[in-house]
């Protein structure tokens, strides 16, 4: 028997600017029908906070108000106006640190039945090279893993 999906997690990061649509719509067919909670989540490096935080005009904030940065933060704010026009609940979960990792320890604190993350198609080379947070999260995360590609 289906256990019933009652968290997705959605990870978004800064190379997902063009593909917030499709990540939202890979979301609201799984969360709709199933009454599940949506939690946003950014993972940032510190470096990406500390960016993101001078961009935003707030450059004194400590690691420990993520949330304050993640709540102004753009794409967060596309997919709170798409899940409320379409009634579906939502949290927010920003951390700072390793990526893969930070998914990974938000999907098993969270207890999430689906995490979705994005990514790009890289060369063999590319991967050996620079890694893939989405291959890591893919291997290692608490449950399943939807990916939603880049469109070409």
């Amino acid at each position: 028997m289906f256990e019933p999906l009652e968290t997705i997690l959605l990870t978004v990061g800064p190379n997902d600017k063009n593909r917030l649509d499709e990540l939202g719509e890979a979301v609201l067919q799984v969360a709709k029908p199933t009454d599940a909670t949506v939690v946003i989540t950014h993972v940032f490096t510190p470096d990406q906070f500390h960016e993101i935080a001078d961009e935003l005009g707030v450059p004194d904030l400590a690691e420990t108000e993520v949330d304050e940065v993640l709540q102004r933060h753009e794409s967060v704010r596309h997919f709170e106006r798409l899940f409320d026009d379409h009634g579906v609940g939502y949290e927010l979960r920003g951390v700072v640190g390793d990526i893969s990792d930070g998914i990974i320890d938000i999907a098993t604190a969270t207890g999430s039945d689906r995490v979705v993350v994005s990514g790009r198609s890289r060369s063999r080379v590319g991967k050996a090279v620079f890694g893939s947070t989405a291959q890591d999260v893919l291997l290692n995360s608490p449950c399943p893993v939807t990916f939603v590609k880049e469109r070409d």
